[in-house]
């Protein structure tokens, strides 16, 4: 079994990717995820999230000990962020890094971001403008599914997939309501600290091992952030799939035949001298 360690997006607790971890297993791959970062006490959110790298690596760490060799770290959006820098900072952990979904932000794009957390302006400008305001209270889980089922953000999910992250991004509070089992207070405060020290970063830290990028030709979040340093770190490395951001919870199939492609290229690169 190929070791492989998933981080997941933003908002989306490890068992929402339930499916996709099924199918990858059936691919060979042995998976482990942390559930949920930015929920631990001693891996607050800060600033270009050092304490959650630091919650990667040191979930890893044992695990790569087990194995007796590096993982592959695979991450979605926020995730693929986490797994670039845990791969730069503890080099021993890592085979490779594919990153779902992340395009990794540079150059201008970097700097206004770095200006508007100075300004104290990013709430503003980023997501997290809207995750503060998301509706977090139901009173069943039924209620929170036929919601979701409505929305155009989830029209595109998988049926499975969306029930996994009702049975498992949903859980129940001390007075038995149905509300988010990421917080949308977490989910706002990693949006507002987005790293934009990236470049510093790995110069500091080159990457010592290949990298590779699968990305949703519908994506949004490709087109607002520019691919300048995804395609640097990569090699060139890029895979595209049908659908948003999002893509993994709309074809867990494909993302899973994706990720292995992706691998048994990574390897020959690897192999490369």
């Amino acid at each position: 079994m190929q070791p492989l360690i998933f981080s997941h997006a933003n908002s989306f607790p490890a068992g929402t990717y339930r499916l996709l971890f099924a199918l990858l297993r059936e691919r060979g791959f042995d998976v482990h995820a942390v559930d949920r970062f930015g929920h631990d006490a001693r891996y607050p959110v800060t600033d270009s999230w050092p304490h959650l790298v630091q919650q990667l690596a040191d979930f890893a760490a044992p695990l790569v000990q087990r194995w007796g060799q590096p993982a592959l770290l695979v991450g979605h959006s926020l995730g693929g962020f986490l797994s670039v820098m845990a791969a730069a900072q503890h080099p021993q952990l890592a085979s490779g890094v594919l990153m779902l979904d992340s395009p990794l932000i540079s150059g201008w794009r970097a700097r206004s971001l770095e200006m508007a957390k100075r300004a104290q302006l990013v709430g503003a400008v980023s997501p997290g403008k809207i995750s503060r305001k998301r509706r977090n209270l139901w009173t069943q889980r039924e209620e929170a599914l036929a919601l979701f089922q409505s929305k155009k953000s989830f029209a595109r999910w998988h049926p499975q997939v969306l029930q996994d992250y009702v049975d498992h991004g949903l859980a129940e509070d001390a007075e038995q309501r149905i509300t988010l089992h990421f917080t949308r207070e977490e989910e706002t405060a990693i949006y507002n600290t987005l790293p934009h020290n990236l470049s510093a970063l790995l110069r500091r830290h080159p990457l010592r091992c290949p990298a590779a990028f699968i990305g949703g030709l519908s994506s949004k979040e490709m087109k607002q952030v520019g691919m300048d340093m995804t395609l640097r770190i990569t090699h060139g490395r890029i895979m595209m799939l049908d659908g948003s951001h999002l893509f993994p919870m709309e074809q867990p199939a494909v993302t899973a035949a994706a990720i292995e492609a992706s691998w048994l290229n990574l390897q020959a690169a690897a192999r490369k001298p």
